[in-house]
């Protein structure tokens, strides 16, 4: 690889417009890991409001929810003043044309199917929206959803953002996933052969991993045929049980010289046509590592890296 093949570029290339991810979250989902279904507690790292600037906190349901039902009224207004308020930042700041409508926090398609249909339809007829990218488990996600959204890919620009984080089974138990990779890469595999696009979240310094671990679950991904990836170091927020577990000393966070070597082999060994959706992540609400405090410092750092490995973006 000479160029990074950003997701970026992969926009600019198909439909010759400036189109950014528009975040949104949409109060009333949850996760299986999470309410009881699965497990309970979420992932070890899981603070939702470390992801997303929109993230409001609410009572979280999985009641069947009708058009006149007062929750499925505020999620749709959540929906149209998010989406409004951050295009016309992105119009302002970016030149942008058009947009993806980004469900991010949460579980996205862990509802009952009438209320998805509802709310990305309404994602869908908003101005300028091109398209939905929706983030969600591999275990949340049911025949009628995919069966919906390779409708809905026949005319809009459809993404599944699956979070996978890791192919290491003892991982994923160690940072309560409640999933094994053999059940996320079916359903990837699933979605893939439905003619839906694929975006692959993998996180890099999980609990006991070393960088053979990290690069053996991007080795995975790619063969299960996903379009996109999103890399980010673990790090940790306040109110999760990774910080319990940091603040008795019991994890050490990824320092940044491994993170961004890793960051570098990963992107080496990407196909050219899977595109990187992100290369590092960062929140305010940060207790470690504080390399990660300044998302501008570590982007610079990252191209730095980049280049000296003859790699331009």
């Amino acid at each position: 690889m000479d160029k990074l093949y950003t997701f970026g570029k992969y926009l600019k290339q198909k439909f010759d417009k400036r189109i950014k991810k528009v975040p949104i979250s949409v109060p009333g989902f949850t996760c299986p890991n999470i309410d009881g279904t699965k497990a309970r507690g979420g992932c070890v790292f899981c603070e939702n409001e470390s992801f997303s600037p929109n993230f409001k906190k609410e009572k979280f349901t999985l009641t069947p929810l009708k058009k006149e039902n007062p929750l499925l009224k505020k999620q749709l207004k959540e929906l149209h003043s998010q989406y409004n308020e951050t295009v016309k930042l992105y119009k302002d700041l970016y030149k942008s044309e058009k947009f993806l409508v980004y469900f991010q926090s949460f579980t996205n398609t862990y509802a009952p199917f009438s209320t998805l249909k509802t709310l990305y339809q309404k994602a869908l007829n908003l101005p300028d929206a091109i398209g939905l990218s929706i983030g969600t488990r591999a275990d949340s996600i049911d025949e009628n959803t995919l069966n919906y959204l390779k409708e809905l890919s026949k005319n809009y620009e459809i993404w599944i953002e699956y979070g996978v984080q890791s192919s290491n089974n003892k991982t994923l138990a160690k940072i309560n996933r409640a999933e094994i990779f053999e059940d996320i890469a079916k359903t990837i595999k699933k979605t893939k052969e439905m003619g839906i696009n694929v975006c692959a979240h993998i996180i890099f310094g999980l609990p006991g991993e070393t960088q053979k671990d990290m690069l053996k679950s991007v080795e995975d991904v790619i063969n299960l045929g996903v379009d996109s990836v999103k890399f980010h170091p673990l790090y940790v927020t306040q109110n999760t049980l990774l910080a319990l577990e940091y603040k008795k000393g019991n994890f050490e966070p990824i320092d940044e010289e491994l993170y961004i070597d890793t960051l570098i082999k990963a992107i080496k060994m990407l196909p050219q046509n899977v595109s990187i959706q992100r290369m590092t992540a960062g929140t305010e609400n940060l207790l470690a590592p504080k390399w990660c405090k300044n998302k501008s410092i570590q982007m610079s750092h990252i191209h730095k890296a980049l280049l000296k490995e003859g790699i331009k973006f």
